[in-house]
């Protein structure tokens, strides 16, 4: 038996964002996760940024989170979006050093005392009275505190697709957690199954840049974090393709053997984040698609096609890549794939992230139906201080539609019946000429 202030299950951005807010307030804080040497690690694009997501960024770094900081010392390209607009839809994207992004965020996991650290899958909730008194691993370890933030992530009952086969994982490479979607269900929450995916990774050596357009960092430097002397780093290029005629046949052609369209799938995707096969077939009319090929850090050949996510086949996938201007000889070193998982509806939370039904649990990132690491991040750091806030009788921080797009993200999810993956949009909030990026350390 062991006993802390806080345990979070889950060590991906909300994880992290969790762990080290109540950390800084004085908790006791076990983070327990699947695999350790996966802290922090970004399983799709290693970017942070960009419309809407910037402001959530801006705002954790106001509110004294770490992801404004930690994408600061490690960004490979700084781009401001959008820079001849109205500053309500400017928006900072980072393109990161995916290895130099968990390394940075681990020390300052590592570095703070109330933190520690356990890899082991929770497999069960300890609840008695309605209220949360810990977790079980799956050795039957017992782990006790009055306050328990669940950010799974993707992976409780996770399935992992590529064509018609499946293995069981939240990410391809780890395994699923399976036992806490029966505990939750036992005590009383309602779950449902998402699905996401994520495009294929391929050697940098074998890409034709001549055939793409460059697309260059920023000569003029912004930062995420408030803090002063940001580190100027080097700046690596991003690159823009297209699909073709001939890709758009490929997909066709192949769509039998789509998880999705093979029924095999039931979850629901994210609509603002879709599949290429779901490209082709909801806009049949659009004769190409942008896809841009981004460095995952400086010291690997490893390129992350974007745009490109898909569950087709392998075999089909090293087709529809050939297809593309620029790739046609290229190497695929991991497949694309679409991961379907259980998640939280979060209609059965407050604007605090702790549940109704069960006092002292809080939910944060994607098992509340998110998609995204700024939106996860942003949950992580309100529940991590909203489960010190519950443990000390404090007043609840609850953020507001009109003062932050944390508060639009929060109310969204724990007040409207979301059927899909949310992502957070400048769209979503009625006060977006005012909820700028420039402006959330005033704000907050």
């Amino acid at each position: 038996m062991f006993k802390f202030d806080l345990i979070i299950v889950g060590s991906g951005h909300a994880g992290c964002e969790a762990a080290i807010s109540a950390a800084k307030l004085g908790l006791k804080t076990l983070l327990m996760t699947l695999n350790l040497d996966n802290i922090a690690l970004m399983p799709c694009n290693p970017a942070v940024g960009g419309p809407a997501k910037s402001c959530l960024v801006r705002e954790i770094d106001a509110l004294g989170g770490v992801m404004g900081i930690v994408t600061d010392a490690t960004y490979i390209q700084m781009k401001t979006l959008n820079s001849s607009r109205g500053p309500a839809v400017r928006a900072l994207r980072a393109q990161s050093d995916k290895k130099e992004y968990m390394t940075f965020m681990r020390h300052l996991i590592e570095s703070n005392q109330n933190i520690s650290l356990k890899q082991a899958m929770a497999t069960e909730l300890i609840v008695e009275n309605d209220t949360v008194k810990g977790v079980k691993d799956e050795f039957g370890l017992e782990y006790l505190a009055p306050a328990v933030v669940l950010t799974t992530g993707t992976s409780l009952e996770g399935k992992c697709y590529v064509g018609l086969q499946y293995v069981n994982a939240g990410r391809m490479g780890e395994r699923a957690a399976t036992g806490l979607s029966a505990s939750l269900l036992k005590n009383g929450l309602e779950l449902k199954r998402l699905k996401t995916g994520t495009p294929a990774r391929v050697d940098s050596r074998t890409i034709d840049y001549s055939k793409m357009t460059i697309q260059p960092g920023d000569d003029e430097l912004r930062f995420f974090s408030f803090e002063p002397n940001r580190p100027v780093r080097k700046q690596y290029p991003c690159y823009l393709t297209r699909t073709t005629e001939k890709t758009h046949e490929i997909i066709k052609n192949n769509l039998d053997k789509s998880p999705l369209y093979a029924g095999l799938i039931h979850g629901i995707g994210p609509r603002y984040c879709p599949s290429i096969e779901d490209k082709v077939v909801r806009f049949a009319h659009n004769p190409s698609h942008h896809i841009f090929i981004e460095p995952e850090g400086k010291d690997t050949y490893e390129i992350y096609v974007q745009g490109f996510s898909t569950s087709l086949p392998a075999h089909v996938q090293v087709e529809m890549l050939k297809s593309l201007p620029g790739l046609e000889n290229v190497h695929i070193i991991k497949p694309a794939y679409a991961v379907e998982y259980d998640a939280v509806p979060a209609l059965q939370l407050s604007h605090s992230l702790m549940t109704k039904k069960i006092k002292g649990l809080f939910c944060a990132g994607q098992i509340n139906g998110t998609s995204g690491y700024e939106e996860a991040a942003a949950q992580g750091l309100v529940a991590g201080i909203n489960a010190y806030n519950y443990l000390n009788n404090k007043e609840m921080l609850e953020l507001s539609r009109s003062n932050s797009y944390i508060g639009t993200l929060i109310d969204d999810l724990v007040t409207k019946d979301i059927q899909e993956p949310y992502r957070m949009l400048t769209s979503r909030s009625e006060y977006r000429l005012l909820l700028r990026q420039d402006n959330a350390d005033e704000r907050l």
